[in-house]
């Protein structure tokens, strides 16, 4: 296998390379909700169907060449809530893209993503297979979902070994190339507004400007929050030196855009706030710089940091 494989799967793949022989395996387990309640006076049961299509496509599917046990898989949810049924197999509505990963020798999970993608428009036919081709966009609805597939991937690789996902992210970069000329929104550079679409996130998470973001994700997991049950006060202190990573992708390049900055930023916010609360003064101060700099419009969430008892 030339891609990185993950420290938490190494074990559990070589196991399943001797126990079955497989190749590969699915690497999703992925909750699909898909909520119509906007929608009246249409056929109920066709969104049932589409949620359990989605499921099924989402799960199994095999994304990679690696080997992933069952309890390995990378826990992830889609909500889909549709606002408007355009035509008899038409809709638009938005997709809540969830990533959470488990920290070692604990029973917490962390979210890594909680992303919400406004540009989703599709056509779903009932009894219609979604057959993913890598190589072409002919279905907006297929190629959404595999382009967060290989997102959520590549996040969880990045979690666990330095620049991991980028074999996965250039997937996703591909599936953006083939739907250049699809006319629903999302793909093109200029669809939506302030740079944030499925276009600029993909290109943010693979430009070489924005590794630090990367290295933040690999720093905060493996050697923050992986250590957290060992040792608090050196964990603490790892994921101080992981938002420095952020502070000089931000000093280097203070672009209000840095989309991907921003939606990483989002999922860990809280997170950050709760493991910061119960440090140390001198701590405390230097986060608070830190956070305050990079990610102004959460100050009065970060403020809750200096405010709080250790």
């Amino acid at each position: 296998m030339n891609q990185p494989v993950k420290i938490r799967l190494l074990v559990a793949a070589l196991l399943m390379v001797l126990a079955t022989g497989n190749a590969a395996s699915q690497e999703l387990y992925c909750n699909v909700q898909v909520s119509a309640q906007k929608i009246q006076g249409s056929n109920r049961e066709v969104f049932q169907n589409m949620q359990r299509d989605i499921y099924e496509f989402m799960n199994s599917m095999v994304w990679t060449d690696n080997i992933f046990s069952f309890s390995e898989r990378i826990e992830c949810n889609l909500l889909i809530n549709l606002d408007e049924q355009l035509s008899a197999d038409e809709f638009r509505g938005t997709i809540q893209v969830q990533l959470s990963r488990p920290v070692f020798n604990t029973t917490y999970e962390s979210t890594v993503l909680n992303f919400v993608d406004n540009n989703f428009q599709f056509r779903y036919v009932e009894f219609q297979p979604l057959e993913f081709n890598p190589n072409s966009h002919t279905s907006n609805l297929v190629s959404v979902l595999a382009y967060y597939a290989y997102l959520l991937i590549g996040m969880d690789f990045d979690t666990y070994t330095q620049g991991g996902g980028t074999p996965y992210f250039q997937v996703a970069e591909k599936i953006v190339t083939n739907a250049q000329n699809a006319p629903e929104q999302g793909w093109k550079p200029y669809d939506g507004s302030r740079n944030r679409n499925r276009y600029w996130l993909v290109k943010n998470i693979l430009d070489s400007e924005y590794a630090g973001v990367r290295q933040f994700l690999y720093l905060y997991h493996l050697r923050g929050l992986d250590r957290m049950e060992s040792d608090m006060t050196q964990a603490r202190t790892e994921i101080y030196e992981s938002l420095r990573r952020l502070q000089e992708v931000y000093r280097r390049r203070p672009d209000p855009f840095m989309y991907y900055m921003t939606v990483v930023l989002d999922a860990k916010a809280d997170e950050i706030v709760n493991i910061f609360s119960q440090g140390f003064p001198e701590e405390k101060n230097r986060v608070v710089q830190i956070l305050t700099e990079i990610d102004p419009a959460n100050e009065n969430k970060y403020q809750k940091i200096l405010t709080s008892n250790s």
